[in-house]
């Protein structure tokens, strides 16, 4: 299948994706079609979605923070609805310096940087990238939400497993007609299951139906240890940066556990528990959510640790 089908079969959002208060938009960059949301004005704020995830993921946070910012919530090369590029590697490194590519192409300089999960190990690596190139001065904060890290042992096994051979037959050909399994994985994702929004499956499930999707999960998990290592290797070159970290105290899939090596190592830091969710807080509490965000990026707080009962 060349890009050009696929970009023309990836030209539709269905309605369940689309998301309220922002413009949908796409740009061509080295041959590869993104789709990004933009909504707003004022100072630069990239949102970078996880591992099976896109743009739906933030469809609670764009509309608010766009209050105060200028919010480019993308879908990674290969994700919801930009296209699934050729090629077998799949890297946070070459994610990053897509992104960053993606900034240099818009003018976006000293943006505020949000990353979730796999997106937040990418925020960590495209630092590190802008600090080698001598632009770091393109990133102003960096927000990581429940960020992969090495120092979390889940997932790695997993990735080994599904990066063989007959893990990624598995991904490619029997999980996409298992919704069961797909409910049972968001649902694991959230600390109450209750505040799952509806249109939740629907939403994700409409992202992952473009052709090439569970090809393109095979190949980010087939780089998954490598890119711990890395992520790694790139916080010790970015160790003063300023950086809030946020986290669900019910987060099953990057153990919380992991925070204090993290803070170890990002000694500008500062960090938010949200006591009762689960690794998608901008989903699950989103309001709390929002406000300690714009807390963080428009009066510098907080400085110390604190938390918030999600389940008040």
């Amino acid at each position: 299948m060349t890009n050009t089908l696929q970009a023309e079969q990836l030209a539709s959002t269905p309605p369940i994706a689309q998301i309220a208060g922002a413009d949908e938009r796409t740009v061509t960059l080295d041959g590869v079609t993104w789709r990004y949301w933009f909504a707003g004005s004022g100072p630069p704020l990239l949102l970078i979605h996880g591992f099976m995830g896109y743009s739906f993921s933030w469809r609670f946070n764009i509309e608010p923070l766009s209050r105060y910012f200028s919010v480019y919530a993308v879908d990674l090369p290969g994700s919801g609805f930009s296209q699934r590029p050729n090629g077998n590697g799949c890297s946070l490194a070459g994610d990053a310096e897509s992104v960053l590519r993606f900034m240099q192409h818009f003018g976006i300089e000293n943006a505020d940087i949000v990353g979730s999960s796999r997106g937040g190990g990418l925020a960590i690596i495209l630092a590190a990238l802008a600090a080698q190139t001598d632009q770091l001065h393109r990133l102003r904060r960096m927000v990581l939400v429940s960020p992969i890290n090495p120092w979390s042992s889940h997932g790695k096994v997993l990735a080994r497993l599904f990066a063989t051979t007959l893990g990624g037959l598995y991904i490619v050909h029997v999980q996409p007609r298992l919704q069961v399994i797909a409910r049972r994985y968001i649902k694991a994702l959230y600390g109450d299951a209750a505040r799952i929004s509806p249109g939740t499956f629907e939403g994700y499930r409409a992202g992952l139906d473009p052709p090439g999707s569970f090809e393109h999960l095979v190949r980010i998990l087939r780089s998954w240890n490598n890119d711990l290592e890395a992520i790694g290797q790139a916080i010790n070159e970015i160790s003063g940066f300023p950086t809030l970290l946020l986290w669900g105290s019910r987060d099953r899939a990057v153990y919380p556990s992991s925070i204090h090596q993290l803070q170890r190592q990002l000694k500008n830091s500062a960090l938010v528990m949200f006591q009762g969710a689960g690794h998608m807080p901008y989903e699950e509490v989103p309001d709390e959510f929002n406000r300690v965000l714009c807390d963080f990026l428009l009066h510098d707080a907080p400085r110390t640790p604190f938390e918030i009962d999600a389940d008040k």
